[in-house]
């Protein structure tokens, strides 16, 4: 009778880890999905676990998410968003077009590897514009390094010149500094986030534009 017991115990248990294998990595893509639409137009989220029931705290193997467009509502937005995938082993990321703050990115993309974040974008040289107030008439240039420099016309105490300007990693945060005496003062964050910390920023040509590469971990 014993024996039975066990062996029904046992099968109960078979059957509610092979339900939760079949039924939660598709309730908790759905549950993404459904968050991620009220920042923009979602393509496709998928989810995987093994196993599954683990994703009843939050926990996943790996998450693939593919979006038209997304549009962060407010700073701390892709803030939260981000500090959730800390608990996800792989994340493979991509939107069409993504908006936070100052920034406007296309042909998106993000890779997640444990703590570790890789990604690249397209900055069309009219959004960068808008992003940084202090050039104008604004263009990329060439450097052998890797690192972004931007040319273009700024105006200080009623003096108009051409001046270039370096985007960089400081301090966690991705900065646009003019390269002139004081430029320090002029500088613009245009990336903060809480929850990673910038390590570099690179970049290729693109056209109308420069693809932007940058490595970042997770705080």
């Amino acid at each position: 009778m014993r024996r039975l017991a066990a062996l029904a115990v046992a099968a109960g248990v078979v059957v509610v880890l092979v339900l939760s294998q079949l039924l939660l990595p598709g309730i908790a893509a759905q549950r993404l999905h459904d968050r991620l639409a009220r920042s923009g137009r979602v393509l496709e989220v998928t989810v995987s676990a093994f196993p599954a029931i683990k994703l009843l705290w939050h926990h996943a193997d790996s998450v693939v998410v593919r979006m038209a467009s997304y549009r962060a509502a407010s700073p701390s937005e892709l803030s939260r968003t981000l500090e959730q995938a800390a608990n996800v082993g792989s994340l493979r990321a991509s939107a069409q077009v993504v908006r936070d703050g100052l920034l406007t990115l296309r042909d998106a993309s993000l890779a997640k590897r444990d703590d570790r974040l890789t990604g690249s974008a397209v900055v069309a040289e009219s959004d960068l514009r808008a992003a940084v107030p202090f050039l104008t008439s604004l263009t990329t240039v060439a450097s052998p390094d890797g690192r972004l420099v931007l040319r273009g016309s700024a105006t200080l105490l009623g003096i108009s010149a051409t001046v270039d300007a370096t985007v960089s990693a400081q301090d966690g945060k991705v900065v646009v500094a003019p390269d002139v005496p004081l430029g320090g003062l002029a500088t613009v964050t245009v990336f903060s986030d809480p929850h990673i910390k910038v390590l570099g920023v690179s970049a290729t040509p693109a056209p109308g534009g420069f693809r932007v590469h940058g490595t970042a971990v997770l705080r």
